[in-house]
This record gives C-alpha cells, sequence and structure tokens, in this order.
C-alpha cells in the first residue's frame, strides 16, 4: 500500500468559518432571561455531580438508589452519561465539571470492549457526543475516540445491500454484526439506518477517509451499495417511508409508517444533511421536501377540539395517535421552513407551530404539566394518554427541543414561557436527592419514580432548555446543526476564505 502524508484536519481554518463565537457573545439580555438559564445551569450542574458521585464511569446514575446503570445497549461501552454531557458543560460553562469528563475520557474510555452494541445509539451518543466536543474545543482526545470508534462501526454496513442489518448489533473486538430481536424479521429500521449521515461525514472529514461517508450516503463518494441509492430507488407507498426495510433485499418488509420512533430522525437527517452542506447536498433536500408533502397529505390530521397532530399509518390505515418522540417535528419542520419562500414557507411555519402546540397541550393537560410518552386523539379524549403503558415520561427533550427551534425562528414569547413550565415541572417532579428521575404516571401529582438519569437528559433536555434561554448566537444555527442527541456539528461553510 503506497504511503501517503498522514491527513491533517485544519481546525484553526474551521474555527475562522465559524460566523459567531461558539459561546456567544452575551449581551443586552433582562435579568430574568439570565435568572432562568441560571437555573437550568445549577440543574445540569446537580445532575452531573451526583452521576460522578454514585455513577461515574457507568452509562447512566440510578438516583433513587445512587447506583449506576450499565444497560445492554452500549455493549461493553461505558460512560455514555460523560460523552453525552460533555458539550452540554462547554457550552454552560461548568469548566470544572467539563474536565473531570474529559479526564474520564482520557484515562478511563475504553473502546477495546466486547459486547453487542446499537449501531444507532453508539453513533448518536458516542460519535455525536466526541465530533461535537472536538469541534467546540479542538482537542484531540476526543477526535481521535471518535474516529477510532467509527472505525469499529463499519462492518455493520456488510450486507448485501450495505444498509446495516436490524440496527446492528456489533461487537467491536470482533467487527461481527448482527440484528436486535425484535426489529421486524431481521430487518432494519428506518430511523436507525438513516441517521448516520451527519455523523459519518464529519468522521470522513476528519479523517480525510471517505470510507465513512461512502457507507452514510455522499453521492460523489458512494459505491453502488449506500442508503440514500437504495432508498432513493425503493418505491414509496403514497410517498410515505415506511419503518422496516431488509437489508438483504432492500425492500420493505412491512408498511407502518410513523414520524415518531423508528422513523423520526430519518426525516431530520434530511434537511440537516441539506443544511451541513451549506445547501449543496440537493438530493437531500429533494428527499425532505419529498417526504414532508407525503407526509402533510396522509398523515396531519386536525381533531375535533381543533388540534392538529400526526397520525401514524398502518398498512393504509390511521392509527391517531402521536409519540412524544414524534414532538421534535414541529421544530424540524420550522428549521426546513426558513429555505422555503412564500406561501409553501408560511404553511408550513403554521404547521410546525399547531403541531408544537398540540405537544404542549400533551403537557398542560396532565397532573404533572409533563407529557406522556404518547397520546391520542380519540372519541372523547385529545392530547392525553389512554392506554396504562403510555403515561410515563422519562426526561426526553422533544418537545423542548421545539420550543427552542420555534422562539429561535419565531422570537414569540410564549415558547419562553412553556420552556420555564418545564423547567419548574421537573424541578417538582422529577428532581431527587441524588440527581432527576423519570417517572412513570404524569396524571397524578404523586408519581413514582422510575430510578433512571437517561444521558439524554444531560445531552438534550437541559441543552435546548438552556438554549432557549440564551442569546441567538450561542450555538448559532447559521454555524450548526444539532444531531438527533443535541450535539453540535458544525455547517460546512464553503465560502471560507483561506
Amino acid at each position: 500500500r503506497e504511503t501517503r502524508a498522514p491527513f491533517r484536519f485544519d481546525y484553526e481554518r474551521f474555527r475562522r468559518s465559524l460566523r459567531h463565537p461558539v459561546r456567544g457573545g452575551r449581551n443586552g439580555e433582562d435579568p430574568e432571561t439570565r435568572a432562568r438559564r441560571m437555573k437550568i445551569k445549577e440543574m445540569m450542574k446537580f445532575a452531573w455531580d451526583n452521576y460522578k458521585q454514585y455513577a461515574l464511569g457507568k452509562n447512566e446514575l440510578r438516583p433513587l438508589t445512587k447506583n449506576g446503570h450499565i444497560g445492554n445497549m452500549f455493549g461493553g461501552l461505558r460512560g455514555a452519561t460523560v460523552i453525552d454531557a460533555l458539550d452540554t458543560l462547554y457550552i454552560m460553562e461548568l469548566e470544572e465539571e467539563f474536565q473531570e469528563a474529559k479526564q474520564w475520557v482520557e484515562k478511563s474510555f475504553d473502546l477495546n470492549v466486547n459486547g453487542e452494541a446499537s449501531l444507532f445509539e453508539v453513533n448518536i451518543r458516542y460519535i455525536g457526543g466526541l465530533l461535537a466536543t472536538y469541534y467546540l474545543t479542538g482537542e484531540e482526545v476526543f477526535k481521535s475516540k471518535a474516529l477510532e470508534l467509527g472505525e469499529k462501526l463499519l462492518p455493520a454496513f456488510n450486507t448485501p445491500t450495505g444498509i446495516p442489518r436490524g440496527s446492528s448489533l456489533f461487537s467491536p473486538c470482533s467487527g461481527m454484526s448482527w440484528s436486535w430481536g425484535w426489529a421486524s424479521a431481521g430487518s432494519s429500521i428506518l430511523a436507525e439506518f438513516g441517521t448516520l449521515h451527519l455523523e459519518f461525514l464529519h468522521l470522513s472529514e476528519l479523517s480525510g477517509n471517505p470510507v465513512f461517508a461512502e457507507k452514510a450516503s455522499e453521492p460523489s463518494l458512494a459505491p453502488v451499495r449506500n442508503i440514500r441509492r437504495v432508498l432513493s430507488r425503493v418505491e414509496k407507498p403514497q410517498g410515505l417511508y415506511p419503518n422496516f426495510l431488509s437489508p438483504v433485499t432492500g425492500s420493505w418488509v412491512q408498511h407502518h409508517v410513523s414520524i415518531g420512533g423508528l422513523g423520526d430522525s430519518f426525516y431530520e437527517y434530511l434537511i440537516k444533511s441539506w443544511l451541513m452542506s451549506d445547501k449543496k447536498d440537493s438530493e437531500a433536500k429533494k428527499m425532505y421536501d419529498d417526504a414532508l408533502e407525503a407526509i402533510e397529505k396522509h398523515l396531519v390530521k386536525k381533531s375535533a377540539g381543533g388540534l392538529t397532530y400526526i397520525a401514524e399509518w398502518r398498512g393504509g390505515i390511521l392509527d391517531h395517535k402521536m409519540g412524544h418522540l414524534a414532538c421534535f417535528s414541529g421544530g424540524m419542520i420550522a428549521l426546513g421552513a426558513q429555505h422555503s419562500t412564500g406561501d409553501r414557507r408560511q404553511r408550513h411555519m403554521e404547521l410546525a407551530a399547531e403541531i408544537t402546540s398540540t405537544c404542549h397541550e400533551s403537557y398542560t393537560r396532565s397532573d404533572t404539566k409533563l407529557g406522556p410518552e404518547a397520546f391520542r386523539f380519540d372519541a372523547g379524549s385529545e392530547a392525553t394518554a389512554t392506554r396504562l403503558s403510555e403515561r410515563y415520561y422519562i426526561l426526553r427533550p422533544e418537545v423542548v427541543e421545539s420550543y427552542m427551534y420555534l422562539w429561535r425562528l419565531t422570537h414569540q414569547p410564549k415558547y419562553r414561557h412553556w420552556g420555564w413550565e418545564v423547567v419548574q415541572a421537573l424541578e417538582k417532579h422529577c428532581r431527587v436527592e441524588a440527581g432527576f428521575s423519570g417517572i412513570r404516571d404524569v396524571y397524578t401529582t404523586t408519581p413514582t419514580h422510575d430510578n433512571m438519569q437517561q444521558s439524554f437528559f444531560l445531552a438534550e433536555t437541559l441543552k435546548y432548555l438552556y438554549l432557549l434561554f440564551c442569546e441567538d448566537d450561542v450555538l448559532s444555527l447559521e454555524d450548526w446543526v444539532f444531531n438527533t442527541e443535541a450535539h453540535p456539528l458544525p455547517i460546512n461553510h464553503t465560502d471560507l476564505k483561506a
């Protein structure tokens, strides 16, 4: 193999390309906004300090029993909360805590582990968190860990179509990959294989190795077997993308469509791929526009009480429910609308506001003012969970994520007001002696806690709440796109002066 000079990413040039200081210039805000932001910063410090004290190196903190939880999602990888929290700690200027997290990555983060892990979760949490922290700080350790871990994910793509298998369990040591048992008949999940593009493009950018982008989609680099080509070729029922695809045949396994879990971040990564490419990736934009048109036509409904929601579609039959995970879509549609014109822009901004308002209703109609895992629009009940199994809240971020985007894009005060309601509800019902915990039933004011401080609470929920009370130049939307775990990745400003 011929040797060539090792590739070196030009970090200084990248920093010069940013239009705004990463942590903003902070001016002109009122004391109340600052006080609210400081409260959210205190919540982050509390969540981190308790994780550090009772669970450092485990994946999550169990705040009631004051111990750590490992779980099986990340295989042998550890420290999910550390990696997920890094960029939030940095943005909030929790310097000492950031150094504690960085030290753990340098000294204790072991990538030579065995065990079956979810490609999707490892990508969005670990790769996303490491990449974002490298771009924010320029510290080489985060880049080298991201690239090393990225290499371990590549064998997951060795399937007949190049679509990674069933969200692909991979074993970092052996490089084997299998399927999660529950993925429909060994099929791959749309949200999972469709949520690799942003991170893999940056792995290519930082390593100078196009293999990552080939796996995820770059049309100019792609070998025949790549995800986007398979998806653009396959027939879409009514223009919709079902949630399950066979990695062997490249055809749909069953016709279930949802903008919530299983489908959600596929759509998000289409519009964000286009934005991240500085609007050069026109294929992604067209796929997004076409998909959104099909969603508007077939899935967007209005309840008797006037609430707009996105239903799920099972082989042509609508299921009138919306999952908490689908509440990210208000923010996504608003983000996409900024780049439309005229009546389409206005229609999409209205749709985004209506969906976000419906998600707010799912919070206000509960006794805790926190929203359930899923809510329905059946006879007599609207925006409420009707099933016992859907009444829980696990510190999820999607609703405040949409508040953050709609605040930034409209500056309507209600979004900050709604976000503050969430802060108060979290403090009242989820804060316990040693951290924050999810609750099992949002419809009782004396909820039982689930004893789990999810890593995404630090990565996403608290970050989006904090940004909601920041000036717009903190992680400006002109410079950054957020991956689906709220890790900021830079837009590739192509008009850069060297």
